[in-house]
């Protein structure tokens, strides 16, 4: 490593040897942010064919036109530096701030509404049917990316988002700050294997299993989910399980999502009919997240990771 002084000095005789070489010669460098000079880095190679859950996507030029009816999406999109790229997004998208937000809709979409803002790439989550056909129709590539049944799958599609829209060393870039953020965070708290843990959607006990995303981060901590005993075959990965049942688990940890849409707390919680019964109760081990983090499978998993870390230190403990 050099020192101040002696990197100073290296740097005054650099800049006195360019000046000299450049003085009469027509060819000298040009400046950093010259128009030729922009030309030496790597452009997006298109077009490209990436992998969806419709099948596989291609797309002749780099879209600069997208259109974003995935919450998740869209907080991926402006993370791996796509933002500039995106058109608008749909009342659901509520993050970043910058986000266009609209009044489109990701569970009920308009197909002609849709179409109206002339994009070039529409990214969804969801296809309640007619919405890939339809755009297909009008020649409007359509990029369909459940939900992420875990870490790798999200992974997997911010990646694919990437390389979609031209952005993969910062795809790249995301999923590994991601992948050693997330790792880092789980092992740090070893003594968290085997309690068991209630993740709760709302307050009629809908909850989610180890099928789903959110249960696959659980897994990371070596939690085990009470919901996944009560799973029936057509849940899906979300049951809906009984006050009277989540009582007899008495889970160690519960986790809140519904903080934000139904006014959960550990307030409200604990006053629930036996459940100061229940050791996360009895314990004060309740986490209270908030709703769209911990349903998003993006990049600020990060932080639910984050947030169930530090309630995990010191679980079992009142």
């Amino acid at each position: 490593m050099l020192y101040r002084p002696l990197a100073a000095l290296v740097a005054v005789l650099l800049a006195l040897v360019l000046a000299s070489c450049g003085e009469g010669d027509d060819t000298a460098a040009p400046p950093a942010n010259s128009s030729v000079a922009a030309e030496t880095a790597v452009a997006p190679e298109f077009p490209v064919t990436v992998e969806a859950d419709n099948g596989p996507v291609t797309l002749e030029e780099q879209p600069d036109a997208i259109i974003s009816l995935s919450a998740t999406a869209t907080e991926s999109l402006f993370a791996i530096g796509a933002g500039e790229q995106v058109l608008a997004v749909d009342d659901q998208s509520d993050f970043p701030a910058e986000a266009p937000v609209t009044d489109l809709s990701g569970f009920e979409p308009n197909v002609e509404a849709i179409a109206g803002y002339e994009p070039d790439l529409v990214v969804a989550a969801y296809d309640p049917g007619g919405l890939v056909d339809g755009l297909e129709r009008l020649e409007i590539p359509v990029l369909l990316q459940d939900a992420a049944p875990d870490l790798d799958a999200a992974y997997e599609q911010i990646e694919t988002l990437g390389a979609a829209t031209g952005n993969v060393e910062g795809a790249q870039t995301v999923v590994q700050s991601m992948r050693t953020e997330i790792d880092e965070l789980a092992a740090s708290v070893p003594g968290a294997e085997g309690a068991t843990v209630y993740h709760e959607l709302g307050p009629d006990y809908y909850s989610a299993t180890s099928d789903t995303f959110i249960g696959s981060v659980y897994e990371l901590f070596g939690l085990v989910n009470i919901a996944d005993a009560a799973a029936g075959t057509d849940a899906g990965g979300y049951p809906q399980l009984t006050g009277e049942y989540i009582v007899s688990e008495s889970p160690d940890v519960i986790v809140l999502a519904d903080t934000t849409c139904c006014e959960q707390t550990a307030e409200t919680v604990a006053k629930r009919p036996g459940w100061d019964q229940i050791e996360a109760v009895a314990n004060g081990d309740i986490v209270e997240a908030d709703d769209d983090i911990a349903s998003r499978w993006g990049p600020r998993t990060v932080e639910f990771v984050a947030l169930m870390a530090e309630s995990l230190a010191g679980i079992g403990r009142p």
